[in-house]
């Protein structure tokens, strides 16, 4: 039985080249780097690289990289420290009805705090309205938060497009883009897309768990939400995770080497997959599914059979996926993003995720689609008895 890992959205499998130089690290040179001992001047060595690789990718200073636990707390710091510190202009807040739950969960405290959030619609492929964005600005607009990259169904936003409305409107509105699930599936200039604060985690480009960055613009005014002995310049105070962030700098190094041929690979497989699948009777797709959407995602309802039961089955032939977005619970819930899509009813409890990465094959592709085209008229018999 072949074992096939479609849940790339959720994580990544860790390249060899990262987790060698994490091992290299923790073991050998493990000082902390607010040491000023050579164990601490080595160990600082890897944070400062680190710093340089992934401004240079980006085009940005070194000094506007900020080291975080990961997505969820860099989408943290950016609204609450961009709302709290920016208050005094206004207290209104714009997101979209699809951003992952760190962003929308972190909007809903915000919300008791007393600010207020516009929450923007999205067309049937996950798409804002350049329209319905520009409507809802207002002179007490401080901050607008608009993810690059569904991780549901792989819709990609008008990112510059909107900056430059952003911007044209207020310039002083600070503008917060979630790019966990498009980093690393396309080039992302901060400065060209009007971009104030930038969110990344290191375990969707086969990086380590547990680290990511915030970009921020150092014109951006934010308040610190986490205090202490006042490390990366008292933006996040906490000894840095010296191993996480040089195997994030390493797997950032390595995503970017011929960086078109990868994507036009993922493309590759998607389209693979999405016309193999297609063949399958009571399939519907949801969102975008050509190259006007992600490369990597891929959102299958499945008429008649539950998520988790497709799921298990899958399971069962060594395949795994997504029941929806792994980063908020293991336990399936209605998707907001499939409603906001306009999904039927139906199908909101029938859907799966297929994700993709460069260490996905066609073979592996191929035997999906088998599986998938032996067990859903199994399961539809069974169901309907």
């Amino acid at each position: 039985m072949m074992e096939v890992y479609l849940d790339n959205s959720a994580t990544t499998k860790c390249m060899p080249e990262v987790a060698s130089l994490m091992t290299h690290i923790m073991c050998e040179d493990y000082g902390n780097p607010s040491s000023m001992h050579k164990k601490g001047v080595e160990s600082e060595k890897y944070v400062r690289y680190a710093k340089e690789v992934i401004a240079k990718c980006m085009k940005v200073q070194e000094k506007e990289i900020l080291f975080t636990s990961g997505g969820t707390e860099s989408d943290n710091i950016a609204l609450i420290g961009g709302a709290y510190a920016n208050c005094r202009a206004g207290r209104h807040i714009i997101t979209t009805r699809i951003e992952h739950p760190a962003v929308l969960q972190t909007c809903a405290y915000l919300e008791e705090q007393g600010f207020a959030v516009t929450y923007l619609p999205v067309d049937t492929n996950g798409v804002i309205r350049l329209a319905d964005l520009e409507k809802a600005m207002t002179k007490n607009t401080i901050l607008v938060s608009i993810m690059h990259t569904n991780n549901e169904v792989g819709a990609m936003q008008p990112i510059e497009q909107a900056g430059e409305l952003i911007k044209r409107i207020n310039p002083n509105t600070l503008f917060h883009v979630d790019a966990v699930q498009g980093f690393g599936k396309c080039r992302i200039y901060p400065k060209r897309l009007h971009i104030d604060l930038l969110s990344v985690s290191a375990h969707k480009i086969h990086g380590p768990k547990g680290v990511g960055f915030l970009y921020m613009n150092e014109k951006a005014k934010i308040r610190p939400i986490i205090f202490g002995g006042g490390q990366q310049r008292g933006m996040r105070s906490g000894t840095e995770n010296v191993p996480g962030i040089a195997g994030m700098a390493k797997a950032v190094e390595e995503i970017f080497v011929d960086f078109e041929p990868k994507i036009n690979y993922l493309y590759n497989i998607k389209e693979r997959f999405v016309k193999g699948v297609s063949t399958i009777d009571g399939i519907r797709l949801n969102g975008p599914i050509g190259r006007d959407g992600a490369p990597h995602v891929v959102s299958v309802s499945i008429q008649g059979i539950r998520s988790e039961v497709m799921l298990h089955a899958l399971e069962d032939k060594g395949i795994y996926v997504s029941a929806g977005s792994a980063c908020s619970s293991n336990k399936p819930s209605v998707s907001a993003t499939l409603k906001a899509i306009g999904v039927e009813k139906q199908y909101l409890d029938s859907t799966l995720r297929f994700s993709f990465s460069l260490y996905t094959t066609e073979a592996e592709i191929d035997y999906t689609i088998k599986c998938m085209r032996e067990l859903i008229p199994m399961l539809r018999h069974y169901t309907r008895k």
